[in-house]
């Protein structure tokens, strides 16, 4: 059945004639029936009859425009962009693609969106399209607080894949190491112990931090212990790593002067080198015993060799600028608190002179400036008293600081040594990034070992796409926190007519887009039409398994 639709031009009239035909075979030729006269009927009666016609095999498709049904779907711009670097720095790869794989991304990204709990996730993905882009059916914080357990199981094997694929045809000599604590604002996780909290958080219960980073300070490892272990205990892990996971050889240990002491240097297997510094009492030892000048702390790089070992000298004049303005802030602080304190026992003769020369005391000791600041009371009256000899002996090494390394010079030279030494600040900034700026390591959440673990390999994954991200942004002005809430202001719109339902993915406007190009990211046209089942239980069961 067919629309026979045709121009019959007599004189100076033209005839639209319309037929509603149907067409047959008879004794094998093929013939044509008119069943109805449509030249009456408007152009519209014969569009929708024609349309009719077209799609009378799906008639579930035509419908009346009263039931199209239009709403704002998902968010989708930020979990697709994630997921795409994820996939492309292979972090997809080295997770694997069973369901707890799946949950593990979820987890890293959820991370880099919003951080928080694992309900927080859950919640997450009731507004962005994370089950329906990594492709989870069923979701829960439970699922979550199990999936940790997964991820802390097979950390090893994550790392020495993401490793191998980062690191496919050279593998690298240098590493640097570092090691940092978080505090914890309960007292019930395993692992929580009082130690040295680098916080300055008096009170909290920590775990300590190990994180092994290649050459341009990328994270490879991390690791977590006791909020009571030593810096120095956990070189022999990061050592381990490499040895037996990454199969590396030849290795340059780049680390503080907190970690790699004398022990710690002589245990060193000997195929790995080391760069680390000295303290300034052992700088001042290395002067007495005249192995050092002081004339060679300059801006300029110099280097000492004694006994096989290199030492590379140098002032940071900015670094001696900032010391010295310490101590004369200290100063102030402490001379304002005398002349208050004089001011008081002047208007209050009944005042006890030695509770403010205590007071006066405590915040010398505090400020730690008794070596060259002290302070006396005669006659009710406080005066600070500065031992010049002893300031100038404290001040003698500030900005000074040596380098030391087994590292031949055939390998590096005295700049080399002292620009990896360096490099450890970017260590230390992957720290504030992961505790602090962007992933918000804490709070924890959790409070079993392996739970504990698998929250920290999360957010070490996660810094690794953040630094992806930074990478590409560079030059577009705009934080890594800004751009992932600019693309997550990309929404799905959800068009419903009749039983067919369509996930539309608008075009962005030109500030995502740029986001986008800049990360090569393309977005899809559309989603998958089905419906993730996300939904949060009670606490109480959640609770059996942090």
């Amino acid at each position: 059945m067919y629309v026979d639709s045709a121009t019959i031009k007599r004189g100076s009239k033209t005839y639209r004639r319309r037929l509603l035909r149907t067409s047959f075979r008879e004794n094998g030729k093929v013939r044509h029936k008119t069943l109805l006269n449509l030249s009456n009927c408007t152009n519209e009666e014969v569009n929708a009859l024609e349309l009719a016609l077209k799609h009378k095999g799906n008639l579930e498709s035509l419908t009346s425009l009263d039931d199209f049904e239009s709403k704002q779907g998902k968010r989708v711009g930020a979990v697709w962009t994630l997921n795409t670097i994820a996939r492309r720095l292979g972090v997809t790869k080295a997770l694997g693609t069973n369901r707890q794989a799946k949950l593990a991304l979820l987890q890293v990204i959820a991370r880099i969106i919003y951080q928080g709990s694992r309900l927080s996730a859950v919640r997450l993905a009731m507004s962005h399209a994370l089950c329906e882009i990594i492709g989870i059916d069923t979701l829960n914080e439970n699922d979550l607080y199990e999936n940790l357990a997964w991820l802390a199981k097979h950390q090893e094997s994550i790392e020495k894949k993401l490793f191998k694929n980062r690191f496919p045809n050279q593998v690298p000599t240098l590493f640097l190491y570092d090691v940092t604590s978080s505090y914890l604002e309960g007292t019930e996780n395993e692992m929580a112990s009082f130690g040295y909290n680098r916080d300055g958080k008096k009170g909290k219960k920590q775990i300590v931090i190990g994180l092994l980073a290649g050459p341009d300070g990328l994270p490879v490892a991390v690791r977590v212990f006791k909020g009571n272990t030593n810096d120095t205990k956990t070189v022999s892990e990061q050592i381990r790593i490499l040895a037996k996971s990454f199969g590396v050889k030849e290795i340059t240990f780049v680390g503080d002067r907190g970690m790699l002491k004398g022990s710690q240097i002589e245990n060193l297997p000997d195929d790995f080198r080391y760069i680390t510094a000295i303290t300034k009492p052992q700088i001042a030892t290395m002067l007495s015993e005249e192995i050092v000048q002081m004339e060679l702390f300059s801006e300029q790089v110099c280097e000492v060799e004694s006994q096989g070992i290199r030492y590379v000298l140098r002032r940071n004049p900015l670094r001696a600028q900032q010391m010295a303005e310490s101590r004369r802030s200290k100063v102030v602080a402490i001379s304002t608190l005398v002349e208050k304190q004089n001011t008081y026992l002047a208007e209050h003769p009944k005042a006890n002179a030695k509770k403010s020369l205590e007071k006066i005391a405590a915040k010398i000791q505090r400020l730690k400036a008794s070596a060259w600041l002290n302070a006396i009371e005669e006659l009710r009256k406080i005066t600070l008293i500065r031992d010049e000899q002893a300031l100038s002996q404290a001040s003698l090494l500030d900005g000074c600081y040596i380098i030391k390394s087994d590292v031949s010079k055939d390998c590096a030279d005295t700049q080399t040594l002292h620009d990896r030494y360096c490099d450890l600040e970017k260590v230390e900034r992957t720290f504030r990034t992961m505790k602090t700026v962007h992933l918000d390591l804490r709070p924890v959440f959790v409070k079993k070992e392996v739970s504990t673990k698998g929250h920290v390999f999360a957010v070490m994954l996660a810094i690794i796409l953040q630094r992806e991200l930074e990478q590409c942004w560079r030059n577009l002005d705009i934080t890594v926190e800004e751009g992932i809430d600019e693309l997550g202001a990309i929404c799905a719109h959800e068009f419903r007519l009749g039983k067919i339902t369509i996930n539309d993915i608008p075009k962005p406007r030109k500030r995502v887009a740029e986001l986008l190009k800049s990360a090569s990211v393309v977005l899809p046209l559309k989603l998958p039409t089905y419906t993730p089942s996300v939904h949060t239980t009670k606490r109480l069961n959640s609770k059996k398994i942090l």
